[in-house]
């Protein structure tokens, strides 16, 4: 069994490891789907008893639980964040990325379980927060975990935190394609052959799992979704540009509540806490994850004044609660402000153009999509989510349109990049997501490094050395008491072939005779040749770190050593050069 897990993390190694990370991917998105379905029933069972008619009706409470349930809510969460070192409480999509992109992938397990359980008061509590950012946040640490208990290479956790991602989503909307584009769009930034096929299976297998608990539904229906010919499409860029307005200002103003986060985090969940409760105690419908309010502007039973009123209370409620500390995701709460400014849209859009305009609903499902994809910078992902929570192919026309135009204005126009990146380059963080990195990481040292090497001691007997490089090697690692250095082999001949002439000149004898036993030993040391510091590298490493090494300590070579070993006892398994690097992207 050992040897066969062996072969299996050796075969992860290499860029082309397509069954095994299927493999993998169907094992993570089953343990990820079961954690989403525990994560939905901790919120959903308690809100079952707490609200009235169903678990979303928080406008059914009376006004002292409109303003006590978010201030109970902060009270704990800002208690609880109190004791804990301020690198746990890094939380949600932003957290997952800079871990995936500046840390190989390595997530800590104390995060997950913040997010898991301050996600849970978060969204008990009425949080304008959404459950997203915490489903992503524990797919992509529960894959992590799993790998690193494995001790996988590096440069599979890349793709593994991608199928708990994917799966994750899946899970938590019943969104099995949104979760593979969302997890390669937003979360890995890339998009490869290798990686589409572990996500898919995990996100099917995630799906899985959610629709065997919950049963299969349309989280949106709409009876029909036609357009009144092209005489809509300049009205649909007009809304696109709205949106891009809104999108822009919700980014701005999370990163605008970012600059406050000098201040104690005790105060700051709290002030969270209080604003919630005091704007709820005049429009409720803010509070928790908003769906119902969803389906009413889709029914259109609110009116544009009041639409726009819970757009702009939702935008300043969530952006300041997240921008204070609050562990949930903005998604869903972009999902609530697109369907309030698309119904508005639609509604005025009818006003005025009665006869061409008549079908606001679709406009509250391209407000949706235009939000999302803006907000987040995902465009695909935004519209892969509105087609599957809708299952209305219809939809995907003018969804393209309006994105495109919210996408673009908000980037280029009002120069904003998507929330979560803007988050972390805000706070100084920068993502490592360049070409090369993206090449590299998803090698590893161990099904790249030469294994055509001899070691040996500095002093050698000619006779050794003939007998070593008859296995025609390309190295030489020269052992030493301080440190191992390598040579190339070819040159190590030379050296030995000069040091026969050079004796037989001496002894003047014939080269036809055997002269190897009687030449002087070889000094590896001292003999004209270049000579490479050895740095080890761990086997689990990807080719990346193994070019930030030699980055870092220029003309040097590295010699990859087992995961587990003794500082006496450096065994070496292969020889990492800049040549070897070279060879993959250039």
């Amino acid at each position: 069994m050992p040897q066969f897990i062996n072969q299996f993390r050796n075969r992860l190694s290499d860029i082309d490891a397509l069954p095994q990370l299927t493999f993998l991917g169907a094992i993570i998105g089953l343990i990820a789907g079961v954690l989403i379905v525990a994560f939905r029933f901790a919120i959903e069972i308690p809100l079952g008893y707490l609200l009235p008619s169903n678990n979303e009706n928080f406008e059914g409470l009376s006004s002292i639980w409109h303003f006590g349930l978010p201030v109970v809510g902060a009270l704990i969460i800002g208690a609880a964040f109190h004791f804990l070192d301020a690198k746990h409480r890094y939380v949600s999509i932003g957290h997952v990325l800079e871990r995936l992109h500046n840390y190989e992938g390595r997530m800590p397990a104390i995060n997950l379980f913040v997010q898991f359980i301050g996600g849970i008061i978060s969204l008990i509590t009425g949080h304008s927060v959404g459950r997203e950012g915490p489903a992503v946040h524990i797919g992509a640490s529960i894959s992590s975990l799993l790998g690193q208990w494995l001790k996988l290479p590096n440069n599979s956790l890349s793709t593994l935190i991608g199928c708990g991602v994917a799966a994750a989503i899946a899970a938590s909307f019943n969104t099995p394609i949104a979760g593979v584009i969302f997890a390669m769009e937003v979360v890995l930034m890339s998009y490869t052959i290798i990686g589409f096929v572990p996500i898919m299976m995990a996100s099917v297998c995630g799906a899985l799992i959610a629709r065997a608990t919950f049963g299969h539904e349309v989280f949106l229906t709409i009876e029909t979704i036609e357009l009144n010919g092209l005489i809509e499409m300049p009205f649909m860029i007009i809304a696109g540009v709205i949106i891009a307005f809104f999108a822009s200002t919700y980014i701005k103003l999370q990163l605008s509540f970012n600059r406050f986060t000098h201040y104690p985090i005790f105060a700051r969940i709290m002030a969270a806490g209080l604003l919630t409760g005091g704007v709820a105690l005049l429009v409720p419908e803010i509070l928790g994850l908003g769906y119902d309010t969803i389906h009413l502007t889709l029914e259109g039973q609110l009116s544009i004044g009041f639409l726009l009123m819970l757009a702009l209370a939702k935008i300043m409620v969530t952006s300041f609660g997240v921008g204070m500390g609050i562990p949930g995701g903005i998604i869903g709460p972009q999902l609530f402000i697109g369907a309030c400014i698309g119904a508005s849209i639609g509604i005025i859009g009818n006003t005025i153009f009665p006869e061409n305009i008549h079908n606001n609903g679709i406009y509250v499902l391209l407000g949706m999509a235009a939000m999302m994809g803006a907000v987040l910078n995902a465009p695909l992902a935004a519209l892969m989510a509105v087609l599957e929570l809708t299952y209305s192919p219809g939809v995907i026309f003018p969804s393209m349109l309006i994105i495109v135009v919210a996408c673009v204005l908000t980037r280029y126009l009002c120069k904003c990049d998507g929330i979560f990146v803007a988050q972390l380059h805000f706070k100084g963080t920068k993502l490592n997501i360049s070409p090369i990195k993206q090449v590299l990481s998803t090698v590893g040292v161990r099904s790249a490094m030469n294994t055509s090497f001899i070691e040996c001691e500095a002093t050698i007997t000619a006779s050794a050395a003939s007998h070593l490089l008859t296995t025609n090697p390309l190295w030489v690692v020269i052992k030493t008491s301080d440190n191992l250095l390598l040579l190339r082999a070819a040159d190590l001949a030379l050296a030995l072939e000069a040091n026969k002439a050079d004796k037989a000149d001496k002894l003047n004898i014939n080269q036809d005779n055997p002269i190897a036993t009687n030449v002087k030993d070889l000094d590896l040391l001292e003999i004209p040749a270049q000579r490479f510091n050895l740095l080890s590298i761990p086997e689990l490493a990807s080719l990346y770190e193994a070019k930030k090494m030699l980055d870092s300590y220029p003309g040097n070579a590295l010699f990859v050593t087992p995961q587990i070993q003794t500082t006496a006892d450096q065994r070496v398994l292969g020889i990492i050069t800049q040549d070897t690097i070279n060879h993959y992207y250039i």
